[in-house]
C-alpha cells in the first residue's frame, strides 16, 4: 500500500527545491547579462579611428571613420562598408 501522504510532501519538497535552484539561476545569469550589456556599451561609445575590431558575423576590418551611429570599416584593401557601430562586437 502506498503513503500518498509521503509522496506529496515528498514532491513539494522537491518543488520547493526546483524553485529555489531556479531563481539563484536567474539571479546569476541577470547580473551576467546586465555585465555584458554595460561593457558593449562602453565598447560601442569609445569607438574611434585606426580601431582593429570585429563585428557580430564574425567579418573583422578597421574603423576608417566614426560618424555618429554610422561606422566606415575597411574590410580589405580599398573595400569600406558603413556599418551601425552596434554591430560591433569585439575591439583587437
Amino acid at each position: 500500500m502506498v503513503n500518498w501522504e509521503v509522496v506529496i510532501w515528498t514532491c513539494i519538497t522537491m518543488a520547493v527545491l526546483l524553485g529555489i535552484a531556479a531563481l539563484i539561476l536567474i539571479f546569476i545569469s541577470s547580473r551576467n547579462i546586465k555585465k555584458k550589456t554595460s561593457e558593449l556599451k562602453d565598447l560601442h561609445l569609445e569607438l574611434k579611428t585606426g580601431m582593429k575590431v570585429m563585428f557580430c558575423g564574425a567579418i573583422y576590418g578597421k574603423i576608417t571613420k566614426v560618424k555618429g551611429d554610422i561606422v566606415e570599416v575597411e574590410v580589405a584593401k580599398n573595400v569600406i562598408i558603413s556599418v551601425s557601430r552596434y554591430a560591433i562586437q569585439s575591439v583587437e
